[in-house]
């Protein structure tokens, strides 16, 4: 594997790394606890992996909607919901009407390291609504299979990879 490593450094280094919208939390990171993909082996309706789906067209400049996608792990049931743009209290409205709507009761979130998603109003949210919140491993998406197959076969695949922002977009995705 090294040799193959050796031989496409140069074509890897003109390529670059992915356009990627996460960012890393802070320190609250510890206060969180790790769930891996191995973790969920009993789990009952109820239990969610989340994640964003970025609607930048590639140009991750400037506010553009992204998807909120709420999978859960026993039933594959998900929700989507798009969002103006990104923040911890536009997740936290996107999990309260996301509640409203699930034929069960929600008991846990499980996330990625992005900043919109660890942070003190999500884990306050989830402490006080009895919502077990746990993360996954930095760059593991193992981690979180559930919801980024879903990010692929149904965001991806009925909205595309185009830039989308503004109300008129949103209400596109989102038709009240």
């Amino acid at each position: 594997m090294a040799t193959a490593d050796r031989l496409l450094k140069k074509e890897r280094d003109l390529k670059g790394k992915g356009i990627s919208t996460t960012k890393p939390g802070a320190l609250l990171k510890k206060q969180i606890q790790i769930r891996t993909f191995a973790d969920w082996d009993d789990v009952t309706p109820g239990f969610m992996e989340g994640d964003l789906v970025a609607h930048c067209g590639g140009d991750v400049s400037g506010s553009f909607l992204n998807t909120l996608v709420l999978t859960d792990i026993a039933s594959g049931w998900t929700e989507c919901l798009p969002l103006l743009c990104r923040g911890s209290a536009n997740v936290v409205s996107g999990i309260t009407i996301t509640q409203q709507v699930l034929p069960f009761t929600l008991l846990g979130v499980d996330t990625d390291n992005d900043g919109e998603f660890i942070n003190y109003e999500l884990l306050n949210f989830c402490k006080s609504q009895k919502i077990t919140f746990t993360r996954s491993r930095a760059y593991k998406k193992n981690d979180q299979a559930d919801v980024e197959e879903k990010n692929g076969s149904i965001v991806r695949r009925l909205v595309g990879y185009d830039r989308y922002e503004g109300t008129e977009a949103w209400h596109a995705l989102y038709p009240s």
